[in-house]
């Protein structure tokens, strides 16, 4: 079997897919589970795989680690994360070297968090980028990569209001950005206004939801707080009763993130992102409730 190498390659099917989201791992026991996932995720065949990039050098060398390990132990399509954050240009140039000598063509540019908090003021390095489209035009300068960028269906914290956001999206794509992957929403018609946005703005680039399985109360949490929204208070009515039962609330949140993504899957979504907290097993039953298992899984 021929495996196709980039994002846009893997969204030009005549079927949904969907990828996953990993976070590096800090020690040999979260490298374990990590990779225990990783494996328990491949005979599903995302469309693409990622492990984030942690920020002001924490997990830095643990993200390029597991993503060399991916492209050369695996069938999976890896996209490695990149951000700004306390990088100066050399050291960019040096990042983005080694994923190309590894076999890495996908790369997510982002400007990235302030250190500590992600809502903070940001300080560039002195020697560094300023903005996730300087990221995006220096990966694209530096050898053949696909490349993605972050947009926020509620608009960047930084961003005065929604016209605002979606002109430095479309920045980011005239830049040369391939794709867009969408920060956590709560509602489908939050994802499809954002879309509508950009589409209206002239930019027809893919955008990709991305989805937590809500398992647990802190998968909730995350949510709420990496969205920057308020939660609906449709949605806490029906999981905020149940934080006391942990396989009541396991299978409502699990029901809640199914109908979200049955209803992007009707308005033609190419691919639902699911940010894994490093387990597999939520992503696994929902992709399957959603037919997009491959036949060989």
């Amino acid at each position: 079997m021929v495996f196709m190498k980039t994002v846009i390659e893997r969204l030009r099917g005549d079927a949904p897919v969907f990828s996953v989201e990993f976070f590096p791992p800090r020690d040999d026991a979260d490298e374990a589970v990590l990779w225990r996932s990783i494996r328990e995720l491949e005979p599903y065949d995302p469309a693409y795989m990622s492990i984030t990039y942690g920020a002001g050098g924490s997990n830095r060398d643990g993200t390029i680690r597991s993503i060399a390990r991916v492209a050369t132990e695996t069938t999976l399509v890896p996209m490695a994360h990149l951000t700004a954050v306390n990088h100066s240009v050399a050291e960019l140039r040096n990042v983005i070297g080694w994923y190309a000598a590894v076999g890495v063509r996908n790369i997510l540019a982002l400007r990235g968090d302030p250190p500590g908090d992600p809502y903070g003021e940001w300080v560039p390095h002195p020697q560094g980028l300023n903005y996730a489209e300087e990221l995006v035009t220096l990966v694209r300068s530096l050898g053949d990569f696909c490349v993605g960028v972050s947009v926020f269906p509620y608009g960047h914290p930084r961003s005065v209001d929604l016209d605002t956001d979606t002109r430095y999206v479309v920045r980011k794509f005239k830049a040369g950005a391939d794709f867009g992957i969408a920060q956590l929403f709560f509602e489908a018609e939050d994802f499809l206004r954002l879309r509508d946005r950009v589409a209206a703005a002239g930019c027809d680039a893919p955008l990709i939801p991305g989805i937590m399985p809500l398992t647990t109360p802190r998968t909730l949490r995350k949510t709420i707080e990496l969205s920057g929204a308020s939660c609906p208070r449709r949605l806490l009515d029906r999981l905020e009763p149940l934080e006391g039962d942990a396989k009541a609330f396991r299978a409502e949140g699990l029901d809640v993130v199914t109908e979200l993504c049955e209803r992007l899957l009707a308005e033609g979504v190419p691919d639902l992102h699911f940010y894994t907290f490093n387990r597999s097993k939520a992503t696994r039953e929902v992709v399957g409730r959603l037919g997009l298992v491959p036949a060989r899984a």
